[in-house]
């Protein structure tokens, strides 16, 4: 296929793709999102860097749900996923980090 055919095919995809209605989220979306954000926790708490931040937002995904705010729950649920595995990262980078430190 000639690239000029290609390029308008990939943008109509993308322009349909954004325009379309999102699904609602449904407990059984939350239930997935929670448990992933539980586990991405668990794994933080093994490092021992567990931030406040990611509780709260835990906190915040539960009250959703418990209201039936399913599309609430689900997008506090992944963002505390994300500051899960970025307190991870940072535990992580942190282990390696103290030799750049360590005079010689």
């Amino acid at each position: 296929m000639h690239m000029r055919f290609l390029f308008p095919m990939i943008g109509m995809a993308w322009l349909a793709a954004v325009n379309a209605a999102p699904a609602a989220s449904t407990e059984a979306d939350f239930n997935t999102a929670l448990a992933a954000a539980q586990a991405a926790e668990k794994d933080a708490g093994t490092l021992k860097n567990q931030w406040t931040t990611t509780e709260q937002a835990l906190a915040a995904a539960k009250k959703a749900a418990a209201a039936g705010n399913f599309d609430a729950a689900v997008s506090e649920a992944q963002h505390a996923e994300a500051l899960a595995e970025a307190s991870i990262a940072q535990a992580q980078e942190q282990q390696e980090a103290w030799r750049a430190a360590v005079v010689r």
